[in-house]
């Protein structure tokens, strides 16, 4: 359990990051992006939730609905947030690396590499490749989180499934730049992820707590990315002594 609050509040630590000097201009194009895809998440599931519960819950139902419309409403939540949280790291994912290094940098005292439009071009294909790797990791287990969240009854187990689904792939999300920039691949971030399970554990709900809390949502996405770098580069230090 020690490992799970490491994890934790190394990613709220991630706020303190943020703040520091020459720090905060890479944080802007992820804030924005986050800003933007977030409200927009919100609006579409205030107008749709009534709807979809309707098109959803069968009549026979209707009597458990002051049970089933609470979880009916967690589980629509987790969907739609974690679908635009995928789609803004995958704009985002550039310069969520460039933050990454950056306060890699600034924690070990190195002079971060200067980015040039070249590197620039290549650090989008590696980033976006790696995001797509990860798309597709997800949709291994979204499509049967899905039916399981559309069949009656059986759907009222679908939060707890989300929930937990959602802080793996958190964990998997923003340690990923920290150990990208590293020179690992996706497959090798899995790998390290299952070796310091309960430190990934404690990102990913601390980022899900975060992603949960109206406004603070808007800087869930740079403060992750600082709170995972410093997580990994905790880890490295304590594995090298």
């Amino acid at each position: 359990m020690i490992s799970f609050f490491k994890g934790f509040f190394n990613c709220i630590s991630g706020f303190g990051l943020l703040f520091r000097p020459g720090i905060k201009r890479f944080v802007l194009i992820p804030f924005f992006i986050n800003f933007g895809l977030f409200t927009l998440a919100t609006k579409l599931l205030s107008d749709q939730l009534d709807i979809w519960m309707q098109q959803l819950l069968p009549t026979w139902l209707n009597w458990l609905e002051w049970l089933i419309w609470p979880l009916f409403a967690i589980a629509m939540f987790l969907i739609v947030f974690y679908t635009f949280t995928v789609l803004a790291n995958l704009i985002a994912a550039p310069f969520n690396s460039l933050l990454s290094a950056k306060v890699e940098a600034m924690l070990t005292g190195q002079t971060p590499q200067e980015i040039n439009s070249d590197k620039f071009i290549k650090l989008m294909w590696r980033t976006m490749k790696s995001e797509i790797q990860k798309i597709l990791y997800a949709i291994k287990w979204f499509i049967p989180l899905i039916i399981i969240t559309i069949i009656p009854g059986v759907n009222v187990v679908s939060p707890f499934l989300w929930i937990l689904f959602a802080v793996w792939f958190f964990a998997l999300e923003y340690n990923d730049y920290p150990l990208a920039n590293r020179g690992l691949f996706f497959e090798d971030i899995k790998s390290y992820n299952r070796s310091h399970r309960m430190h990934a554990l404690g990102l990913g709900s601390a980022v899900f707590v975060l992603t949960s809390i109206p406004v603070v949502n808007f800087f869930a996405m740079p403060v992750a990315v600082a709170g995972a770098t410093r997580l990994t580069s905790n880890i490295n230090n304590s594995s090298a002594e």
